[in-house]
């Protein structure tokens, strides 16, 4: 299948996007210190029946690069400046980590270009303690960097035995690849997107969402355990647990989180 390519100039330079399909809009939102490649498999899973577009944040993937540190509702304004250049009115969301937050935060400040959420393993951080001991490690060693603070590359024994938690089940060198040429392409601005993570009231805007919600979790990802918390905070809310999963669900089990984001969908039409 060919993905298109492309860039759309906003307020924080030109933003990059992969896209496939014709149907109803589906934004796909990543992980931090990655990029739409992650999505290919999605993109591709999703374009029979939707129009799939997977965006790089800036500093990430093919973007440009900013120098100040953004806000999750910076990214979101970013997203909307993209759908308006598209000439999307409104549009389906999905995000996984980090890109949850950024769909939760489209759905609360910009209920209007916002049909349906689906989030893929959605952190939760029930006070800032909680929020860095996760993150913390992240930047201490998991994810190490040379002299200069520039991003070094990882090896797939380095993640397993190290980060799991941060990888997929049965990850590939592809997705070792990936990730690492990602790294790369977001360099010293590596944190941005974690940093805003971090700031970011997830627990309290979760309960200011009023839109119809999927959430999608790993069966072996870490915040299957506060499935019972998501629920009492978000007012329409559906939790699935994917099996055999843990991150990066969007690569690893792009069929069946396609499947699902389609039934969803269709369910509440």
């Amino acid at each position: 299948m060919e993905i298109e390519r492309g860039l759309i100039k906003t307020s924080a330079g030109y933003l990059h996007y992969r896209a496939a399909g014709s149907g109803p809009p589906v934004i796909l939102l990543h992980i931090n210190q990655q990029s739409s490649a992650t999505y290919i498999e999605l993109i591709e899973a999703l374009a029979s029946t939707h129009r799939a577009i997977a965006i790089d944040y800036p500093s990430h993937g093919c973007s440009d690069h900013i120098f100040t540190q953004p806000s999750i509702y910076d990214y979101a304004c970013w997203i909307v400046q993209v759908l308006d250049h598209m000439g999307i009115s409104r549009a389906h969301v999905l995000g996984e980590a980090t890109g949850a937050a950024v769909a939760i935060q489209l759905g609360v400040a910009f209920p209007d270009r916002v049909n349906n959420l689906i989030l893929l393993n959605c952190p939760l951080y029930l006070d800032k303690q909680t929020a860095e001991k996760r993150h913390s490690p992240l930047k201490n060693s998991l994810r190490p960097s040379d002299e200069t603070g520039f991003p070094m590359t990882r090896t797939l024994t380095f993640m397993l035995e190290q980060d799991a938690d941060h990888a997929p089940m049965h990850p590939t060198q592809s997705w070792m690849d990936r990730i690492n040429t990602a790294q790369i392409e977001a360099g010293r601005e590596r944190w941005q997107a974690l940093d805003a993570l971090h700031e970011f009231d997830i627990a309290a805007s979760l309960q200011q969402l009023q839109k119809k919600t999927l959430l999608l979790i790993g069966e072996h990802f870490y915040y299957l355990r506060f499935k019972d918390e998501f629920v009492a905070r978000v007012q329409d809310i559906e939790v699935q647990t994917i099996e055999t999963a843990r991150f990066c669900m969007g690569w690893e089990h792009a069929g069946e989180v396609a499947r699902r984001l389609i039934a969803f969908i269709q369910k509440t039409e």
